[in-house]
Formats: structure tokens, sequence, C-alpha cells
């Protein structure tokens, strides 16, 4: 298990909650925030949210093709309006193409034929290009059919060398 003491760090949590408990499923700032994984970032400090006012949906490069059901699930049953693409400099998934990481896993298990077939199946999402997969994920958000468009879908760039945000679409 990693070098954390995760039950400490809850009775210290827990301690201080107060009336956490007491709010609202819908977050109150009606937004969702797309967003990489990394561990380097922390959306809600660098956008100055608070608990309980939006939703931070998280994957590997901030994906948001991988992020729609939770989209579709934020708007259209707990009320989110605004999407925040964020996606970040030095980021993994500039450093890799989809063949790459198929023949690192396939070479880890030779002759593992079910190892194979299900990392064939898989589209990692490696981009070049850090602001055109910004762009091309606000795209893919503003034309999906279940996607809402009452509110303001766009896409930024979270600089980790200065923690900076600075916005593309």
């Amino acid at each position: 298990m990693a070098e954390v003491d995760f039950k400490q760090a809850n009775e210290s949590y827990a301690a201080s909650f107060g009336d956490n408990g007491k709010l609202g499923i819908p977050p109150s700032k009606r937004l969702a925030v797309v967003t990489c994984m990394d561990a380097r970032l922390h959306p809600e400090e660098f956008l100055g949210l608070n608990l309980g006012e939006a939703h931070i949906i998280r994957n590997a490069g901030g994906l948001a093709k991988e992020s729609l059901r939770s989209i579709i699930i934020s708007q259209r049953l707990l009320g989110t309006k605004d999407v925040l693409v964020i996606h970040h400099s030095d980021c993994g998934m500039l450093t890799f193409s989809d063949e790459q990481i198929r023949s690192k896993i396939i070479n880890a298990h030779p002759g593992d034929t079910d190892v194979s077939e299900a990392v064939n199946d898989l589209e990692f999402g490696p981009f070049p290009d850090l602001d055109r997969s910004v762009k091309d994920d606000v795209a893919f958000l503003k034309n999906h059919p279940l996607v809402l468009k009452e509110g303001n879908i766009t896409g930024w760039v979270y600089e980790v060398e200065t923690g900076k945000v600075r916005e593309v679409v």
C-alpha cells in the first residue's frame, strides 16, 4: 500500500468536517470540470472551488470522451450547466502512442492471448498536441447530442510549471 496513513488523515479530516454532511448532492455552482488524473493537479485549489460547488471528473488526459457518461449524469440528473475541459502541460498523454503502450503490455505478458486481445480492444487516447486536444474535446462535447447546450463548454490548459490556467477555446 502507498506510504500514506489514510486512517490518521481521515480522522483529522472528519474532526473538522463540520456541516459538510448537509451539502446537497447537486453542485452549487452548477459546474462540471473534466481534467486529468495527474497527481500534480488539484483542480479545487487552482480554480478556487470549495466542497460541494462542482463535479470534478478525472481520467488519464482529462479526455471528454471518457468523461461523457459522468457529464450526462451531472447535467441531466444533477443540474450542472457549464463544463470546463482542463488539460495540462507536461502531460503523460503527450509521451506515447497507443501502439507503444500496447506493445509494452503485451511484452510484459508473453503468450497471454487474453491480455493481447484485451489491450488491442482499448483506445488509450494519447495526443501529440496539447491545445489541439483541448479544442477537439470541447468540439466533441459541443457536438454530442446528449450534452446539454444551455451552458458554456470551455477549454483550458493548466500549466504545471506555474500553477496558472490559460483559456484555449
